[in-house]
């Protein structure tokens, strides 16, 4: 069995999948290495109650490879696993893919030019490396005095336990972002008692969701320029959305549905005055549900509005001093996003790691290549989230670049291509500049969109359009080739 390619994808999730799919257009010799045993991704991994997306299914899936099934606008975690895996599988992408295969290093090698990656199956290399690992792959487990030492049962959101039996339980919920949001009004009826510890209150708009009949299913499915349609006007509305977030004062209105929401769902003033923000809509990541509020009424459930400061025994002791003693405790406490472990995993050919280039603050030239790491590029990358929209748009748009170095690359006898530093600094210096007058920074909340340098290095700072524009255009000029009779970079 061979272990040496033109490229090699790590991870078959919807960046990995996209990728294999476009590699195989070109006529590349690829192949994917995926942990887990099927593909999927996040969508594999997330099976908790409720677990559901957050942009309108039109727009969350490839705009080549259109799904005219889905039930609901919103699709739900077992139909979005349902059609990766209908996607993989018409596109032949299983042959190309090895599971069960870990990757726990990889290093560029100079002297040949070539990617070595070390993995659960031994060593593979290749002339290009595509990292698709995504950025909520790695689950955040919090650092809480004493909660390694609880005796119940304890799990994290994205690694859900199933055999374990909530009914009559006491659970205490810790974190209030976009999964908790999710499974809170599913398991808060069949808990005895929930306490839901909020370090931060969150916006929450209501989700325009509703089932989609099966006539207009079938409408769509017979008239694909229906859906077509349909994914345009969505994407209309939220690049709408989009600049509010760019322009911070119109964000009061969106604010306003946010108040009037909380005013409609939760009557009682002093459990609607701690679930109410302090800080501007958008500066963390809008969440949508019509049953979290509602389900923070419950005579069963508990807001505790302080983070947990420790766990003793069986007890949680938040900051303010509550005691709580439960049965269980769910993590809804988020993923390694900008601290991803691939930044440990990378290494230039000197030996430094990605995260040694970082410090701290990942950045990238457009979000996928990094000075000093050769051939190698990163899909859903620094500094290309969005607050409004759709990774699918992002992930598109790479795609195109990544494509086109690519056949750049095998048609114009390059060995190794490594962006020149100074381009990357000027474009990250430009990033920033107009990323510091947008609600994520100026919004006056501590979000995930800061790195530990307090440096935002998740969002673009500019429309759709333009990052499709932008990220979606190869420019050669941006990097320092090599041919095959030329020395190759060591990094």
């Amino acid at each position: 069995m061979s272990r040496s390619f033109e490229v090699l994808v790590v991870g078959a999730g919807c960046s990995g999948i996209g990728a294999a799919v476009r590699l195989k257009r070109l006529g590349v010799d690829f192949a994917v290495l995926e942990k887990a045993d099927d593909f999927g991704g996040t969508w594999r991994a997330n099976t908790y109650p409720g677990c559901a997306c957050d942009v309108p299914s039109a727009l969350y899936s490839y705009s080549d490879e259109p799904n005219a099934d889905w039930s609901r606008v919103y699709g739900t975690q077992p139909e979005i696993l349902a059609y990766l895996r209908d996607v993989a599988r018409r596109n032949g992408i299983a042959e190309h893919t090895r599971f069960g295969v870990e990757m726990f290093g990889a290093r560029w090698d100079p002297a040949a030019a070539r990617w070595r990656l070390e993995t659960t199956d031994g060593e593979y290399d290749a002339r290009f490396l595509i990292a698709a690992p995504g950025p909520w792959n790695e689950p955040l487990v919090p650092d809480i005095p004493g909660l390694a030492g609880f005796p119940g049962e304890i799990f994290h959101s994205a690694r859900w336990n199933h055999d374990f039996d909530l009914t009559g339980k006491r659970v205490a919920v810790l974190g209030t972002g976009a999964s908790a949001v999710q499974f809170v009004p599913e398991i808060a009826p069949r808990v005895a008692a929930l306490h839901l510890f909020q370090r931060t209150a969150q916006w929450v708009l209501p989700k325009p969701d509703v089932r989609v009949a099966r006539a207009v299913r079938r409408l769509m499915g017979a008239f694909p320029v229906v859906q077509r349609w349909l994914r345009g006007a969505e994407y209309g509305v939220m690049e709408a959305l989009g600049t509010g977030f760019r322009h911070p004062g119109l964000m009061r209105a969106i604010q306003a549905i946010g108040r009037a929401h909380l005013r409609a769902r939760v009557r009682d003033d002093a459990l609607r005055a701690a679930l109410t923000p302090d800080y501007t809509i958008g500066c963390k990541r809008l969440l949508f549900s019509n049953a979290y509020l509602p389900a923070l009424t419950r005579p069963n459930v508990t807001v505790v509005p302080s983070e947990v400061a420790e766990v003793r025994g069986s007890t949680v002791v938040a900051a303010d001093g509550t005691t709580t003693e439960v049965d269980a405790i769910i993590l809804g406490t988020g993923f390694h996003i900008l601290d991803m472990p691939l930044a440990d995993l990378l290494r230039d050919g000197g030996g430094r790691t990605l995260g040694e280039h970082w410090r701290g603050s990942p950045q990238a030239y457009l979000g996928s290549v990094t000075a000093g790491f050769p051939n190698a590029f990163t899909l859903l990358g620094p500094n290309l989230g969005t607050g409004h929209s759709s990774a699918f748009m992002i992930l598109e748009a790479q795609l195109d670049y990544v494509g086109d170095a690519i056949a750049h690359a095998r048609a114009h006898g390059w060995q190794t291509m490594s962006v020149r530093p100074e381009v990357q600094d000027a474009y990250n210096a430009e990033v920033q500049q107009a990323v510091a007058t947008t609600v994520y920074n100026t919004g006056g909340c501590r979000s995930y969109y800061l790195d530990a340098n307090g440096r935002n290095s998740f969002i673009w700072p500019w429309s759709t359009p333009r990052l499709r524009r932008r990220v979606g255009t190869f420019d050669p000029r941006a990097f320092t080739p090599t041919t095959a009779d030329e020395p190759a970079q060591a990094g």
